[in-house]
């Protein structure tokens, strides 16, 4: 079983995927503080400077002074954040578009890498052919 195991953590799929994972959470909090800190910034600057996104919500239920921030009113209160929601949306569109872009990317070298590949030798394709044929029977 620690074999089994072994020769499964050890196999490359389980690295990239390990990888993968390490390297995304890392783009998440980049993707994170472009919106936080380049995004939402300059859409508040557009309206004016008035808007605060990361606090602005809707009282659903109970009583909260206007200008409350966020933490105070959903201590005291039930509060729909849409501020929050829009932020962490426009975090998942901006991340989904970067990595549709780089797996687009990778599909394209790969497609460049099947195309150069050579053809096989005549010889090996008979052989080949001779080796299915056997297979067969």
């Amino acid at each position: 079983m620690l074999k089994e195991f072994r020769d499964f953590a050890v196999k490359g799929n389980v690295i990239d995927l390990a990888v993968g994972i390490i390297i995304g959470a890392a783009f998440s909090k980049i993707v994170d503080s472009l919106v936080n800190d380049i995004v939402m910034p300059s859409i508040n600057a557009m309206l004016g400077g008035a808007v605060d996104f990361t606090n602005q919500y809707v009282v659903l239920s109970g009583s909260v002074a206007p200008g409350t921030p966020l933490a105070a009113a959903r201590a005291s209160s039930v509060v729909l954040a849409w501020g929050s929601f829009f932020t962490i949306l426009l975090n998942f569109v901006i991340l989904a578009f970067v990595i549709f872009w780089m797996v687009k990317a990778v599909n394209r070298v790969r497609a460049r890498m099947d195309a150069s590949a050579p053809p096989a030798a005549e010889d090996v394709v008979l052989l080949r052919e001779i080796r299915d044929e056997l297979k067969r029977r």
